[in-house]
């Protein structure tokens, strides 16, 4: 009896070992969660630049937005289906990678840099934006370089890899500053705004979108070296390669077929809401490199030399 018991009792904990692993792998399968629950989250950024953003009342737009509206159409035409409601979550620097491997998010296009450690969590589509990270001052601040933080308040965004960044940087070695964060992109501009902060470490296009939108814009200017080159991609859950073909094959399509570019022309190069300001970044070498060769290579492999 004892020996049956023990059996049944190996046999128990396996067949819960098979069923979790059923269920891990049901969870990844995210072409049916679309399909069965008639609709796809994509997570939301609120102030991340042109690349994508709120204008409130639950509206959220950008580049990248719009660009994960035209996955979004792209999938439904996959999965034959004659609807697909496209549902927005608002997500932050902090909880957007739990937020995609708890299934609450099934797609974030917003300012997520693709790099080796946050491809152990999650995966990455094909890169869509290369991006600068430079530092943002007022222009009568005196600060034009690294070395002129020194002593200096430095704002970033809580959870962002920018001032680390600005630590590990060759010309930043010894230089001394304090950190003050801000909850999300909009908050450390203010940090800056409001003379809180004497710097802005960040994506260049945040950085240019925030400049672009303050109420003097004149009074701000970026400056100093370029910190890091980053791919910024759209992210979704791991070990799910047929839900990444399909948004890397909508992506290719929107590339090949120049929507992409008329999209950056749209949001980078004209007048965008709510003030109605351009940007004014002409589309990279780098970024154009990127669309000619599709690729979902790591942040890691461009600071290669």
């Amino acid at each position: 009896m004892k020996k049956d018991f023990h059996v049944s009792k190996v046999v128990l904990a396996m067949t819960l070992v098979f069923a979790a692993a059923g269920a891990a792998q049901a969870q990844v399968d995210t072409l049916k969660k679309i399909k069965d629950s008639g609709s796809i989250t994509l997570g939301a950024r609120e102030s991340s630049g042109a690349l994508a953003f709120t204008l409130g009342d639950g509206k959220y737009t950008g580049f990248h937005t719009e660009m994960s509206k035209h996955i979004a159409a792209d999938l439904q035409k996959l999965l034959g289906m004659p609807k697909l409601e496209v549902k927005f979550q608002p997500i932050t620097s902090q909880n957007r990678v739990p937020l995609v491997q708890n299934g609450t998010v099934d797609l974030e296009c917003g300012s997520t840099t693709n790099s080796a450690a946050r491809q152990k969590d999650v995966a990455f589509a094909m890169t869509t934006y290369v991006e600068e990270v430079r530092i943002a001052v007022k222009a009568n601040s005196g600060i034009t370089s690294i070395k002129d933080l020194a002593g200096k308040s430095v704002a970033t965004t809580t959870g962002t890899t920018s001032v680390q960044t600005l630590r590990k940087h060759e010309r930043g070695n010894g230089v001394e500053f304090k950190e003050v964060y801000g909850k999300d992109h909009a908050d450390s501009f203010l940090l800056l705004e409001s003379g809180r902060a004497d710097a802005f470490v960040m994506d260049g296009q945040i950085l240019a979108g925030n400049i672009s939108k303050a109420k003097n814009p004149a009074d701000f200017k970026m400056v100093g070296e370029v910190l890091s080159v980053e791919p910024i991609a759209c992210m979704m859950r791991k070990d799910d390669p047929a839900f990444k073909k399909a948004v890397d094959d909508s992506i290719k399509a929107q590339i090949k077929s120049g929507e992409l570019a008329k999209l950056y022309d749209k949001w980078f190069m004209q007048p965008i809401p709510p003030a109605n300001t351009r940007v004014g970044l002409p589309l990279s070498d780098a970024t154009k490199a990127a669309w000619a060769a599709p690729n979902d290579r790591p942040m890691e492999d461009y600071a290669k030399k």
